[in-house]
């Protein structure tokens, strides 16, 4: 089954929450864990992996928090779950190319690979600013009373 962890889904909430502030705005870090729903003992560890992977930057202190290292257009939801993940792939056979006996004259390998560079294609065109401009749609739409339709009166 693939599937992406909680801490790699964590780890996407931060950047998402970050993407959603003004440019270079610091954010404590304790704030992105209440806003997005993650559990603290979970957080330090996110803050210190994307830390390190150059996504966000950090700055001890009282003044400090945390503020993205890059501009939202320019991180992809690809970068991100394969820093948690490592290289995303749909079958083992996939893996290490010349391990497989069978991968240059089968069609299943062929198609595991197919299907693995379209979901790392798909993921590789999401970046977070199209993921900000989602969130503001479906807020907009939450927010928006339906509008009502017109009744339809018939005489008696």
């Amino acid at each position: 089954m693939l599937k992406i962890n909680r801490q790699t889904d964590y780890a996407v909430r931060v950047i998402l929450a970050l993407s959603k502030k003004p440019k270079g705005m610091r954010l404590p870090t304790f704030e992105i864990g209440r806003e997005m729903l993650i559990p603290p003992a979970f957080l330090q560890r996110i803050v210190a992996e994307l830390a390190g992977g150059g996504f966000i930057e950090t700055q001890a202190g009282r003044d400090g928090g945390i503020s993205l290292a890059h501009d939202p257009h320019e991180i992809t939801m690809l970068q991100v779950v394969e820093h948690f993940e490592g290289e995303l792939y749909l079958s083992d056979c996939v893996l290490k190319p010349g391990e497989c006996p069978f991968e240059r004259k089968c069609p299943v390998h062929c198609q595991w690979v197919r299907l693995k560079n379209l979901l790392r294609d798909e993921m590789s065109r999401i970046t977070f600013h199209s993921l900000v401009e989602d969130a503001s749609r479906i807020e907009l739409a939450l927010t928006t009373p339906p509008v009502p339709s017109p009744s339809i009166v018939i005489p008696v």
